[in-house]
Protein backbone atom coordinates (compact mmCIF):
# COMPACT_ATOMS: atom_id res chain seq x y z
CA UNK A 1 0.00 0.00 0.00
CA UNK A 2 1.23 3.35 -0.94
CA UNK A 3 2.38 5.64 2.18
CA UNK A 4 -1.20 7.81 2.96
CA UNK A 5 -0.67 11.83 2.36
CA UNK A 6 -1.41 12.75 6.44
CA UNK A 7 -2.72 16.07 7.48
CA UNK A 8 -2.57 16.87 11.22
CA UNK A 9 -5.31 18.96 11.86
CA UNK A 10 -4.82 21.03 15.21
CA UNK A 11 -7.33 23.51 16.66
CA UNK A 12 -5.37 26.52 18.47
CA UNK A 13 -7.40 28.58 21.17
CA UNK A 14 -4.48 31.39 22.81
CA UNK A 15 -2.05 28.19 22.70
CA UNK A 16 1.65 31.14 21.78
CA UNK A 17 3.39 29.04 24.65
CA UNK A 18 2.42 25.67 23.77
CA UNK A 19 2.65 25.76 19.76
CA UNK A 20 6.50 26.02 19.85
CA UNK A 21 6.80 23.20 21.93
CA UNK A 22 4.05 21.25 20.02
CA UNK A 23 5.34 22.23 16.48
CA UNK A 24 9.16 20.86 17.51
CA UNK A 25 7.60 17.29 18.24
CA UNK A 26 5.08 17.30 15.37
CA UNK A 27 8.47 17.88 13.08
CA UNK A 28 9.99 15.40 14.95
CA UNK A 29 6.81 12.79 14.29
CA UNK A 30 6.70 13.42 10.50
CA UNK A 31 10.51 13.11 10.37
CA UNK A 32 10.40 9.70 11.52
CA UNK A 33 7.01 8.92 9.50
CA UNK A 34 8.69 10.01 6.60
CA UNK A 35 11.75 7.94 7.16
CA UNK A 36 9.85 5.14 7.75
CA UNK A 37 7.91 5.59 4.91
CA UNK A 38 4.43 5.12 6.78
CA UNK A 39 3.13 8.64 5.30
CA UNK A 40 4.09 9.83 2.06
CA UNK A 41 6.92 13.72 2.09
CA UNK A 42 3.65 15.67 1.34
CA UNK A 43 1.90 15.12 4.26
CA UNK A 44 1.53 18.42 6.71
CA UNK A 45 0.57 19.90 10.37
CA UNK A 46 -2.46 22.42 9.56
CA UNK A 47 -2.37 24.85 12.43
CA UNK A 48 -6.20 26.67 12.64
CA UNK A 49 -6.26 29.84 15.34
CA UNK A 50 -9.27 30.21 16.25
CA UNK A 51 -9.60 33.93 16.83
CA UNK A 52 -7.08 33.77 19.59
CA UNK A 53 -6.42 37.07 21.44
CA UNK A 54 -2.58 36.16 22.10
CA UNK A 55 0.28 35.87 19.65
CA UNK A 56 -0.61 32.87 18.35
CA UNK A 57 -1.65 33.15 14.28
CA UNK A 58 2.18 35.35 15.13
CA UNK A 59 3.64 32.10 16.00
CA UNK A 60 1.90 30.19 13.11
CA UNK A 61 3.42 32.41 10.97
CA UNK A 62 6.93 32.16 11.72
CA UNK A 63 6.27 28.69 11.77
CA UNK A 64 5.24 28.73 8.44
CA UNK A 65 7.66 30.54 6.91
CA UNK A 66 10.99 28.45 8.72
CA UNK A 67 8.93 25.03 7.75
CA UNK A 68 6.41 24.78 4.90
CA UNK A 69 5.16 21.65 6.29
CA UNK A 70 3.43 24.02 8.99
CA UNK A 71 0.13 25.28 7.31
CA UNK A 72 -1.88 27.99 9.00
CA UNK A 73 -5.71 28.67 8.82
CA UNK A 74 -6.78 31.82 10.40
CA UNK A 75 -10.50 32.18 11.48
CA UNK A 76 -11.90 35.60 11.79
CA UNK A 77 -13.32 35.23 14.80
CA UNK A 78 -13.52 32.82 17.50
CA UNK A 79 -15.71 29.63 16.21
CA UNK A 80 -16.16 27.32 18.90
CA UNK A 81 -13.19 24.20 19.10
CA UNK A 82 -15.65 21.72 16.91
CA UNK A 83 -16.00 24.66 14.16
CA UNK A 84 -12.31 24.93 14.42
CA UNK A 85 -11.70 20.91 13.39
CA UNK A 86 -14.50 21.38 10.88
CA UNK A 87 -12.69 24.68 9.48
CA UNK A 88 -9.35 22.56 9.50
CA UNK A 89 -11.48 19.21 7.90
CA UNK A 90 -13.04 21.50 5.31
CA UNK A 91 -9.46 23.01 3.85
CA UNK A 92 -7.52 19.97 3.85
CA UNK A 93 -9.88 17.54 3.08
CA UNK A 94 -8.96 17.85 -0.57
CA UNK A 95 -5.28 17.27 -0.41
CA UNK A 96 -4.65 14.37 1.94
CA UNK A 97 -5.30 10.55 1.69
CA UNK A 98 -6.17 10.77 5.94
CA UNK A 99 -6.18 13.26 8.64
CA UNK A 100 -5.64 13.13 12.34
CA UNK A 101 -7.20 15.66 14.74
CA UNK A 102 -5.45 16.48 18.10
CA UNK A 103 -5.31 19.60 20.62
CA UNK A 104 -2.11 21.86 20.84
CA UNK A 105 -2.00 20.91 24.30
CA UNK A 106 -0.42 17.59 23.54
CA UNK A 107 -2.23 15.80 26.50
CA UNK A 108 -3.23 13.19 23.29
CA UNK A 109 -0.13 10.94 23.13
CA UNK A 110 1.20 11.75 19.41
CA UNK A 111 2.69 7.89 19.24
CA UNK A 112 -0.82 6.40 19.00
CA UNK A 113 -0.58 7.94 15.71
CA UNK A 114 1.76 5.07 14.41
CA UNK A 115 -1.41 2.65 15.42
CA UNK A 116 -3.76 5.04 13.99
CA UNK A 117 -1.66 4.73 10.45
CA UNK A 118 -1.23 0.52 11.16
CA UNK A 119 -5.35 0.26 11.72
CA UNK A 120 -5.42 2.49 8.19
CA UNK A 121 -3.52 0.03 6.57
CA UNK A 122 -5.33 -2.84 7.59
CA UNK A 123 -8.72 -0.77 5.78
CA UNK A 124 -9.79 1.28 8.95
CA UNK A 125 -11.92 4.55 7.84
CA UNK A 126 -12.12 6.02 11.15
CA UNK A 127 -9.40 5.50 14.20
CA UNK A 128 -10.53 6.61 17.73
CA UNK A 129 -7.46 7.12 19.87
CA UNK A 130 -8.95 5.90 23.25
CA UNK A 131 -7.85 6.70 26.88
CA UNK A 132 -6.38 3.82 29.12
CA UNK A 133 -7.65 5.74 32.11
CA UNK A 134 -8.39 9.10 33.80
CA UNK A 135 -5.64 8.92 36.30
CA UNK A 136 -4.47 12.37 35.56
CA UNK A 137 -7.83 13.64 35.90
CA UNK A 138 -9.14 15.28 39.16
CA UNK A 139 -12.04 13.06 41.02
CA UNK A 140 -14.18 15.69 40.23
CA UNK A 141 -13.40 15.96 36.36
CA UNK A 142 -13.33 11.94 36.19
CA UNK A 143 -16.22 11.46 37.86
CA UNK A 144 -18.64 13.96 35.89
CA UNK A 145 -16.72 12.44 32.40
CA UNK A 146 -17.62 9.00 33.17
CA UNK A 147 -20.76 10.08 34.32
CA UNK A 148 -20.99 11.84 31.02
CA UNK A 149 -20.32 8.97 28.72
CA UNK A 150 -22.99 6.76 30.88
CA UNK A 151 -25.81 9.19 30.59
CA UNK A 152 -24.83 9.37 26.77
CA UNK A 153 -25.50 5.67 26.14
CA UNK A 154 -28.68 5.57 28.32
CA UNK A 155 -30.00 8.28 25.72
CA UNK A 156 -29.06 6.26 23.08
CA UNK A 157 -26.42 7.73 21.44
CA UNK A 158 -23.87 5.75 20.12
CA UNK A 159 -20.19 7.13 21.36
CA UNK A 160 -17.03 5.53 21.75
CA UNK A 161 -16.20 5.61 25.60
CA UNK A 162 -13.15 7.59 26.76
CA UNK A 163 -12.53 8.89 23.06
CA UNK A 164 -12.82 12.59 22.52
CA UNK A 165 -11.38 14.31 19.51
CA UNK A 166 -8.57 12.84 18.46
CA UNK A 167 -8.71 10.23 15.86
CA UNK A 168 -7.83 9.55 12.20
CA UNK A 169 -9.95 9.91 9.10
CA UNK A 170 -9.80 8.59 5.59
CA UNK A 171 -10.42 11.09 3.29
CA UNK A 172 -13.54 9.41 2.39
CA UNK A 173 -14.92 9.07 5.90
CA UNK A 174 -14.21 13.60 6.36
CA UNK A 175 -15.86 13.53 2.79
CA UNK A 176 -19.09 12.15 4.20
CA UNK A 177 -18.54 13.87 7.72
CA UNK A 178 -17.95 17.09 5.89
CA UNK A 179 -22.37 16.47 4.43
CA UNK A 180 -23.75 17.02 7.35
CA UNK A 181 -25.67 20.08 7.83
CA UNK A 182 -26.00 21.11 10.80
CA UNK A 183 -25.06 24.10 13.18
CA UNK A 184 -25.24 22.99 16.38
CA UNK A 185 -22.14 19.98 15.98
CA UNK A 186 -21.02 17.67 18.16
CA UNK A 187 -18.01 15.41 16.42
CA UNK A 188 -17.88 12.98 19.09
CA UNK A 189 -21.65 11.87 17.91
CA UNK A 190 -21.58 12.77 14.69
CA UNK A 191 -18.43 10.31 13.84
CA UNK A 192 -19.47 7.09 14.56
CA UNK A 193 -23.15 7.87 12.61
CA UNK A 194 -20.58 7.11 9.49
CA UNK A 195 -20.93 3.83 10.01
CA UNK A 196 -17.49 3.01 8.27
CA UNK A 197 -15.18 0.23 9.40
CA UNK A 198 -13.37 1.69 12.32
CA UNK A 199 -11.20 0.65 14.94
CA UNK A 200 -9.64 1.79 18.80
CA UNK A 201 -5.94 2.80 19.88
CA UNK A 202 -5.64 2.82 23.93
CA UNK A 203 -2.76 5.52 24.78
CA UNK A 204 -2.24 7.05 27.90
CA UNK A 205 -3.47 10.96 28.47
CA UNK A 206 -0.56 13.25 30.09
CA UNK A 207 -0.10 16.96 30.95
CA UNK A 208 -0.44 19.88 29.10
CA UNK A 209 3.23 20.77 27.64
CA UNK A 210 2.35 24.40 28.18
CA UNK A 211 -0.36 26.67 28.75
CA UNK A 212 -3.39 26.52 30.67
CA UNK A 213 -6.75 24.40 30.08
CA UNK A 214 -9.17 26.02 27.63
CA UNK A 215 -11.89 24.04 28.87
CA UNK A 216 -13.33 24.91 32.79
CA UNK A 217 -16.19 23.52 34.20
CA UNK A 218 -18.46 26.25 32.29
CA UNK A 219 -17.17 25.16 28.49
CA UNK A 220 -17.53 21.46 29.91
CA UNK A 221 -21.11 22.05 31.41
CA UNK A 222 -22.20 23.61 28.04
CA UNK A 223 -20.30 20.91 25.72
CA UNK A 224 -22.16 18.24 27.76
CA UNK A 225 -25.57 19.95 27.09
CA UNK A 226 -24.44 20.29 23.25
CA UNK A 227 -24.03 16.94 23.13
CA UNK A 228 -27.00 15.58 24.97
CA UNK A 229 -29.57 18.12 23.21
CA UNK A 230 -28.54 17.62 19.93
CA UNK A 231 -28.68 13.66 19.92
CA UNK A 232 -31.85 13.09 21.80
CA UNK A 233 -35.34 14.10 22.63
CA UNK A 234 -35.50 11.69 25.59
CA UNK A 235 -34.95 14.81 27.99
CA UNK A 236 -38.22 16.25 26.52
CA UNK A 237 -40.41 12.78 27.44
CA UNK A 238 -38.89 12.88 30.09
CA UNK A 239 -40.42 16.09 31.24
CA UNK A 240 -43.39 14.83 29.68
CA UNK A 241 -43.66 11.46 31.82
CA UNK A 242 -42.66 13.85 34.93
CA UNK A 243 -45.74 16.18 33.87
CA UNK A 244 -47.94 13.04 34.08
CA UNK A 245 -46.91 11.79 37.16
CA UNK A 246 -47.11 15.40 39.04
CA UNK A 247 -50.81 15.36 37.16
CA UNK A 248 -51.45 12.12 39.47
CA UNK A 249 -49.80 13.38 42.59
CA UNK A 250 -52.07 16.14 42.38
CA UNK A 251 -55.71 14.17 41.93
CA UNK A 252 -54.48 12.00 44.96
CA UNK A 253 -53.69 15.03 46.55
CA UNK A 254 -57.00 16.72 45.54
CA UNK A 255 -58.51 13.44 47.11
CA UNK A 256 -56.65 13.88 50.53
CA UNK A 257 -58.21 17.45 50.68
CA UNK A 258 -61.56 16.39 49.95
CA UNK A 259 -61.09 13.68 52.65
CA UNK A 260 -59.93 16.14 55.18
CA UNK A 261 -62.25 18.59 54.45
CA UNK A 262 -65.27 16.35 54.94
CA UNK A 263 -63.60 14.82 58.22
CA UNK A 264 -63.44 18.06 59.87
CA UNK A 265 -59.45 18.26 60.33
CA UNK A 266 -58.83 20.76 57.66
CA UNK A 267 -56.36 23.42 58.76
CA UNK A 268 -55.04 25.86 56.41
CA UNK A 269 -51.50 24.78 56.08
CA UNK A 270 -49.21 27.34 55.19
CA UNK A 271 -46.59 25.28 54.56
CA UNK A 272 -47.24 22.44 52.40
CA UNK A 273 -49.24 25.29 49.89
CA UNK A 274 -45.80 27.04 50.00
CA UNK A 275 -43.71 23.41 49.12
CA UNK A 276 -45.87 22.98 46.72
CA UNK A 277 -45.34 26.24 44.72
CA UNK A 278 -42.09 26.18 45.21
CA UNK A 279 -41.92 22.35 43.69
CA UNK A 280 -44.12 22.53 40.82
CA UNK A 281 -42.82 25.86 40.10
CA UNK A 282 -39.43 24.69 40.16
CA UNK A 283 -40.79 21.66 37.93
CA UNK A 284 -42.25 23.91 34.91
CA UNK A 285 -39.21 26.19 34.73
CA UNK A 286 -37.22 23.52 34.27
CA UNK A 287 -39.46 22.23 31.56
CA UNK A 288 -39.75 25.45 29.97
CA UNK A 289 -35.66 25.77 30.17
CA UNK A 290 -35.16 22.21 28.20
CA UNK A 291 -38.14 23.08 25.92
CA UNK A 292 -36.20 26.22 25.32
CA UNK A 293 -32.88 24.65 24.80
CA UNK A 294 -34.38 22.46 21.93
CA UNK A 295 -36.23 25.34 20.21
CA UNK A 296 -32.95 27.95 20.37
CA UNK A 297 -31.31 24.45 18.66
CA UNK A 298 -34.16 25.21 15.93
CA UNK A 299 -33.44 28.93 15.83
CA UNK A 300 -30.32 28.44 14.99
CA UNK A 301 -30.70 25.57 12.76
CA UNK A 302 -32.95 27.94 10.20
CA UNK A 303 -30.69 30.81 10.31
CA UNK A 304 -27.98 28.61 8.23
CA UNK A 305 -24.93 30.91 9.35
CA UNK A 306 -21.40 29.87 8.43
CA UNK A 307 -19.72 27.26 10.89
CA UNK A 308 -16.60 29.52 10.11
CA UNK A 309 -15.11 32.73 8.23
CA UNK A 310 -11.83 32.60 6.66
CA UNK A 311 -9.60 35.37 7.36
CA UNK A 312 -6.51 33.46 5.78
CA UNK A 313 -4.99 30.47 4.78
CA UNK A 314 -1.10 30.06 4.49
CA UNK A 315 0.13 27.16 2.86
Amino acid sequence: MKAPVLYIVIPCYNEEEALPITAKRMAELLDDLTQKQLVDAKSRVTLVDDGSRDKTWEVICALNAEDKRFEGVKLAHNAGHMNALWAGMRMVCEFCDALVTIDADLQDDVNAIYGFLEKYREGCDVVYGVRNDRSTDTAFKRTTAQGFYRLMKRLGVEMVYNAADYRLLSRRAVEALLQFGEVNMFLRGMVPLLGFKTAEVYYERGERVAGESKYPLKKMVAFAIEGITSFSNKPIRFVTLLGFLFAVLGVAMAVYVLVTLFAGHSVAGWASTIMSIWLLGGIQLIALGLIGEYVGKIYMETKRRPKFILEEYRK
